[in-house]
């Protein structure tokens, strides 16, 4: 989902954002005939991501830049591993500088904290997936470094696929189990036959009237390990079962262990620390 329209589109505003007018201080101290040559460096292990949103803010900035990738998206990294280097007008450069590494690091601390979560689910089959909680205009770039990590993405948008939350739920309050899956059929019904659907439930007794009414997707919203193993065995492969909620390190290996399909962690992208990179740059003369 990361096309080159999204990367320009992300990159632009933030180019424009740091030098709206300018780079004051490169244009000021910098010979215009300069030139520079930029390592991009890891200084702790991870996994890397990013690379064409990198090379984006220097060409953007300068079209004549020449950005090389030495790692590829999803690589992991050594503490020291050059990941990328760049070549081309020293005031360009600086002015990039500080964007590229900001969804450099951005993106790679998200892909790491992700390939963290895969590895401690690996051998259950079990999916991790991400959810929306991105940063607002940056959903395309977080989920992509999310693959990078080995991860899956969720629907990428209200208009991909429905997903009955518990506040659509509370709209029928009032009614009994029966008319929630009637209320669900009657919405299946309006909809094309290839739109998937989820329905998410916070309790037992809601599993069934649900399950009833054919839906895809289940999601067991912080469910206890104990609920979760009654909620999978209640479903018995009529609906894939998403776990979600409170999930943590420590913790999703045991959830996987509960029988669920996909563990869903906003985590991955709304609490994901930046991965620590730099920019070591050497200038000289034309």
């Amino acid at each position: 989902m990361l096309t080159p329209a999204h990367i320009a589109r992300a990159v632009s505003a933030a180019l424009d954002e740091d030098a709206p007018w300018g780079d004051l201080t490169s244009e000021t101290f910098i010979p215009a005939d300069a030139r520079a040559t930029a390592r991009l460096v890891t200084r702790e292990d991870g996994v890397f991501s990013g690379g064409a949103v990198f090379a984006a803010a220097f060409t953007l900035s300068d079209p004549t830049c020449a950005v090389e990738q030495h790692l590829a998206d999803g690589a992991r990294m050594r503490a020291g591993d050059v990941v990328a280097t760049v070549v081309g007008p020293a005031r360009a450069v600086l002015t990039a500088e500080r964007i590229g590494l900001n969804f450099a690091q951005r993106m790679s601390g998200i892909a790491t904290l992700t390939r963290r979560y895969v590895d401690a689910v690996a051998g259950t089959g079990v999916r991790i997936a991400d959810t929306r909680k991105t940063t607002p205009g940056l959903r395309a770039i977080e989920r992509a470094a999310v693959r990078d990590g080995g991860g899956s993405n969720h629907r990428f948008s209200l208009s991909d696929a429905v997903m009955v939350k518990d506040n659509h739920l509370g709209v029928l309050a009032g009614a009994g189990p029966g008319d929630v899956t009637a209320a669900l059929r009657t919405a299946i019904a309006r909809l094309p036959h290839t739109t998937h659907v989820e329905v998410e439930v916070d309790r037992i007794e809601q599993i069934e009237p649900v399950l009833a009414a054919g839906i895809h997707t289940i999601m067991l919203d912080n469910f206890s390990l104990d609920d979760l193993r009654r909620g999978v065995d209640q479903v018995a492969g009529r609906a894939v079962v998403e776990a979600s909620g409170g999930v943590r390190l420590d913790t999703v290996r045991a959830i996987a262990g509960t029988g669920v399909d996909v563990i869903s962690v906003g985590a991955l992208t709304h609490s994901a620390a930046a991965l620590d990179l730099g920019l070591d740059l050497a200038v000289s003369a034309s």
